[in-house]
């Protein structure tokens, strides 16, 4: 073969890539959820709200105007969204749970194909304490300016954080950006809220530069605002909770173009993925969408809903659901089934009128409920409960345990005691648990098996001073739920302020073994063991609190007292010499230091830090005497 040959051939191979497409560089991903956000509360669906921004986004993309949530709650919902996992598969029943280390998150799979990736979340129970942060470089969850503790940030502070991030950032890059404006408790309206939103993804996307980006919108669940008897969301599974839009935006990949089927949120992260040409999620319940995105006819399959709030909350029956083919069917202790082609308010149930369609749903929901499951477990953190239930979640905590099979009340049936339990719990947030106990008492003479107010009123008669009965109570809540973690913090809590050391022990190891990464469930460990006279094991408990937060004064505290009492001076300073050198002129514990390097031999430094010790301090006399004895 000539030299001329060969390199036309060489020529022709380099332009055509030998008869493959030359690779194209990744699109930047700008993945943008809103909570709380119902279909008809934007323009181009409900035709009433002046969502601008949304609207263009849609009318320029492909849009599913009723996309149905898998659950009417933040943080599995969105669990859902970035793994493609129905959250029952993931063992996600309520906000407060946390994600285990499988399976993979869409961040993880786009970080190990080289994207950045960012997220700039707006609601606590997003935060990065709960697991999704995974695949993460940058996970923006501080919510609270200055001086205050809100578990929400408002959209545009969220907005001027991803802003800054994004005129930084290599590409390609992923970069997530949630919105929390329109969940209760509202600052305005509803529909100002939405506003809100709509103006800030506005500006998010003008300065993202997201001409050739793939774009993607979607909500995590919508809002009742009052149908169905429910003002909020979680409890029921109605569609005005369960359905939401859904948008992708992807020039010269998607064409301009909506759908009416029912998108499942699972299958976003399959289309996603799919989009960009990459490997599927292995094992996931979603499935890519790209076909309905390019026009063509695809059978979306069964949508499959549940809210275990019910049960997580009060131990009343879990809520599942079957929506497909215009139907839906709800499995609960009063079967419903709705014909939503000619009544999508769901308000004619034809359960009686249609057994052969309930059936053939009520085949989808057992095969849904034969798949592999697991369990996570709950957050025992008692300043992320607090900030849970401020915004409304009850249940936030709990456990992802499985409910009997039968005899368990009927959520719609649950009205009065609800509102019961509603008075009860605001007065306890507000400081008055005296106030709270016979609300619950009350709730517990009706349904003495609700999860919720033994917990609660637990918690009431613990803040009121009889420890002893709070113990009673929580204890039947621990029997009730014993993967519920906050059960067993506060059972240790009764049990060791009324005398039962040894009582708490049992209760606190269950306590790490359910959150292993808490240091302050190891602290609590070590007070039961030390308290039960059992300190070398307690040096170990406080151990683990300080090297899971090596730079917490008060851990650091807890460790050296509990060194000395075991008989370990030299470890003892070294402890409190840390804390000294963290503390500053602020370190509590100069008369102890100064004591145990003067019974170490150590005079001259031990002169110095019994000089420090302080009136308050309550080794202060023995300071000064040792400080006599020194000179």
């Amino acid at each position: 073969m000539t030299g001329v040959r060969l390199l036309s051939i060489v020529l022709v191979c380099v332009s055509l890539a030998c008869g493959r497409r030359a690779p194209e560089a990744p699109p930047n991903i700008l993945f943008i959820t809103v909570d709380t956000l119902r279909p008809d509360a934007l323009g181009w669906v409900g035709g009433r709200n002046a969502t601008p921004a949304i609207d263009a986004l849609a009318r320029e993309g492909f849009r599913f105007r009723a996309a149905v949530a898998p659950v009417p709650l933040t943080f599995p919902s969105h669990a859902a969204i970035f793994t493609g996992f129905l959250p029952r598969r993931l063992g996600l029943r309520d906000n407060g749970q946390l994600l285990g280390a499988a399976p993979a998150t869409l961040a993880e799979l786009l970080k190990q194909r080289g994207y950045a990736t960012a997220a700039f979340v707006s609601g606590y129970p997003l935060a990065a304490e709960f697991g999704l942060d995974r695949g993460f470089d940058h996970y923006d969850d501080r919510l609270a300016s200055a001086g205050s503790s809100d578990p929400e940030r408002p959209a545009a502070a969220t907005t001027d954080a991803a802003i800054a991030w994004l005129r930084t950032a290599r590409a390609p890059w992923f970069a997530w950006i949630h919105y929390y404006d329109p969940h209760s408790p509202y600052t305005g309206s509803y529909h100002a809220e939405v506003a809100a939103v709509d103006a800030a993804v506005g500006r998010l996307r003008a300065a993202a530069g997201t001409g050739d980006a793939v774009t993607v919108l979607a909500a995590d669940h919508g809002e009742s605002l009052g149908e169905h008897g429910e003002a909020t969301h979680g409890f029921f599974v109605y569609d005005s909770t369960m359905l939401v839009p859904l948008i992708f935006h992807a020039p010269g990949r998607v064409a301009a173009g909506e759908s009416r089927a029912a998108a499942r949120l699972i299958d976003v992260a399959p289309t996603l993925l799919d989009l960009l040409e990459l490997p599927p999620l292995d094992g996931a319940d979603g499935v890519s969408l790209t076909a309905t995105l390019r026009g063509e006819r695809q059978d979306v399959p069964p949508a499959y809903v549940e809210t275990y709030q019910p049960w997580t909350s009060y131990g009343w029956s879990p809520l599942r659901a079957v929506r497909h083919g215009g139907w839906k069917w709800i499995a609960a202790p009063r079967p419903e089934l709705y014909d939503l082609t000619i009544d999508p308010a769901e308000g004619r149930n034809v359960f009686h009128a249609d057994h052969g369609k309930a059936r053939e749903l009520e085949r989808v929901r057992r095969a849904v409920a034969s798949l592999p499951a697991t369990t996570a477990p709950g957050s025992a953190d008692p300043e992320a409960l607090a900030k849970l239930r401020s915004l409304g979640y009850v249940g936030a905590g709990a456990s992802a345990s499985e409910p009997p099979a039968g005899g368990l009340r009927d959520p719609k049936d649950g009205a009065r005691l609800r509102e019961l339990l509603t008075a009860a719990d605001l007065a306890l947030r507000d400081g008055n648990p005296r106030a709270a106990i016979p609300h619950f008492d009350s709730v517990l003479r009706d349904d003495p098996e609700n999860r919720f107010a033994l917990l609660r009123s637990g918690t009431a008669l613990l803040a009121a001073g009889d420890a002893a009965a709070a113990a009673s109570r929580l204890a039947r809540a621990v029997r009730l739920d014993p993967e519920r973690a906050e059960a067993r913090a506060l059972l240790a809590d009764a049990l060791l302020q009324s005398g039962q050391s040894e009582a708490a022990v049992p209760q606190a190891m269950e306590l790490v073994r359910l959150q292993p990464r808490g240091a302050a469930n190891w602290v609590k460990l070590g007070t039961a063991l030390g308290m039960s006279r059992r300190v070398p094991e307690a040096v170990g408990a406080f151990e683990r609190a300080v090297a899971l937060e090596p730079d917490d004064p008060r851990w650091l505290a807890r460790l050296a007292f509990a060194q000395h009492a075991a008989g370990r001076r030299d470890a003892a300073i070294a402890s409190l010499e840390r804390l000294a050198s963290l503390t500053g002129e602020e370190f509590p514990h100069a008369g102890a230091l100064g004591i145990l390097l003067a019974q170490a031999g150590r005079s001259a430094e031990a002169r110095q830090w019994l000089a420090r010790s302080r009136p308050e301090e309550a080794d202060h006399a023995e300071a000064r005497r040792t400080l006599e004895t020194l000179r």
